[in-house]
């Protein structure tokens, strides 16, 4: 039996990786749901990267938060914006990844 060492980091042949995921969560936002580079840009209060943390905290932290105002002060839009994958933890950090990934080529480009 492989010891845990050498199976960090391992996927099945068949599965993509965190970082794949992330990168066609990102082309996802951008093509389907229009959130073009200059949208992204008018983010400019940090709002990117509070979304991705709301995704990225654990759901058992979340759930008491949810309906109290720690959880609504952090979330940067509308409840209505607020899309958790109740369930599937995977697909709730690949939003968080893909948001961050948003929020470094914002200040990327600001740099420019």
């Amino acid at each position: 039996m492989p010891t845990p060492s050498k199976t960090r980091g391992a996927k099945c042949p068949d599965q993509k990786s965190g970082v794949e995921l992330i990168a066609d969560e990102r082309a996802r936002q951008i093509a389907v749901e229009g959130w073009s580079f200059g949208h992204d840009d008018e983010h400019d209060e940090c709002e990117l990267a509070r979304a991705s943390a709301c995704y990225a905290l654990p759901p058992n932290i979340r759930n008491r938060w949810f309906n109290k105002e720690l959880l609504w002060n952090l979330w940067p839009w509308e409840p209505k914006w607020w899309k958790p994958s109740s369930g599937d933890r995977v697909r709730e950090l690949v939003k968080a990844g893909a948001l961050i990934a948003a929020e470094i080529d914002r200040i990327n480009r600001l740099t420019k």
